[in-house]
């Protein structure tokens, strides 16, 4: 067992769970939640603070400052506060309250910003926010998750090089898109060392990331208001697009299965399902990436009336419900996850190259 001195130093990277059990279909899941900020976020968390501290952006009476959906959030909190530094994170209502108050008691404080930009949503007002406290005082220093390198640097170091030791007969890796981190340092990875390997992104309805139109979304994670500065499309061969329904009811299958995983990963093993299928794609080896664990969101995507208040019966029933779990595990009696057709036109499913 390692011996460590500082919570940032520990992070499970070699877990993966072959969920054809579940599924139905060999799809392999990279777990990420298993280290003391509890998701994939420790990497870039710990990668930008890093880097500041190297270039002398921060140091002693620096106060960091980060807009965050939650899981960077939390990380960054871990860290300044194994490091001495005061943290500030700015949030809106999409994040779950429990993320909130984790981040509180590491020491941070929460800034929640209520009223969308006009254009630019909630993504739009929290980055405001953060550029008034930097113009406030010079002691604030933004890390900035969506044009800072170390974002997308810590998957190119640490993620996509675990994966492809993992897995030397990978043929396409899912990776969900949020501020592109994950995806575009995979992403860049493989097209320098393994540039057979199909990048699939996924990416929730109502996003603008890929060009789709702006929808109200209720779960914190993947999905942007704005076009990610990082994002390289030249980079990847397809796009996936998730309902939110869509992403409770894998969340709730997985679940059923004995995985409780976070909203993120109900989104991604969705898309990847409709991908494989849509493709006919069955003897290849699949992977994609479950960024964090569901216990944060044990008041959203997991609470019944949350889930009847926002996607009404219907969904509620099938989140409830685990009766139909055998016909999941017959390829031949229903091919996605959801009971719902598979979703291969332009508005779930992209071909951005063949």
């Amino acid at each position: 067992m390692p011996i460590i001195n500082d919570p940032h130093l520990f992070n499970e990277q070699s877990l993966f769970v072959d969920l054809e059990g579940v599924l139905g279909r060999r799809l392999y899941l990279k777990i990420e939640g298993f280290n003391f900020a509890g998701s994939i976020k420790l990497k870039p968390a710990r990668e930008m603070v890093e880097q500041a501290e190297r270039t002398g952006l921060v140091g002693p009476g620096s106060v960091l400052v980060e807009s965050s959906s939650g899981n960077l959030g939390v990380a960054l909190s871990m860290i300044a506060a194994s490091k001495g530094y005061h943290f500030v994170c700015v949030i809106d209502p999409r994040c779950n309250p429990a993320t909130a108050q984790l981040m509180e008691a590491l020491g941070a404080q929460v800034d929640l910003v209520t009223e969308p930009h006009p254009v630019d949503g909630f993504l739009g007002a929290r980055l405001n926010h953060v550029r008034e406290l930097c113009a406030s005082d010079d002691r604030y220093v933004w890390l900035n998750q969506y044009s800072n390198p170390g974002n997308w640097g810590a998957h190119y170091r640490w993620t996509a090089p675990e994966i492809a030791a993992q897995f030397p007969d990978l043929d396409v890796l899912f990776v969900g898109a949020g501020t592109t981190g994950t995806l575009m340092g995979c992403a860049r990875y493989f097209r320098e060392h393994r540039p057979d390997v199909r990048i699939v992104a996924v990416d929730a309805v109502g996003s603008v990331s890929f060009g789709g139109p702006p929808a109200t979304r209720l779960i914190p994670g993947l999905g942007m208001s704005v076009r990610p500065p990082q994002l390289d499309e030249s980079l990847i061969d397809d796009v996936v697009f998730v309902e939110e329904v869509d992403t409770v009811r894998a969340c709730h299958r997985l679940a059923a299965g004995g995985y409780l995983l976070g909203g993120s990963t109900g989104t991604v093993v969705h898309g990847a399902m409709t991908w494989l299928e849509a493709h006919q794609a069955r003897d290849i080896t699949a992977v994609t990436i479950s960024p964090d664990m569901g216990r944060p969101y044990l008041d959203t995507i997991y609470q019944p009336d949350w889930v009847l208040d926002h996607f009404g019966a219907d969904a509620a029933a099938n989140a409830a419900s685990t009766a139909d779990r055998d016909l999941l595990s017959d390829p031949g009696s229903r091919p996605q996850l959801p009971a719902a057709a598979p979703r291969t036109d332009s508005a779930a499913l992209r071909s951005i190259s063949q």
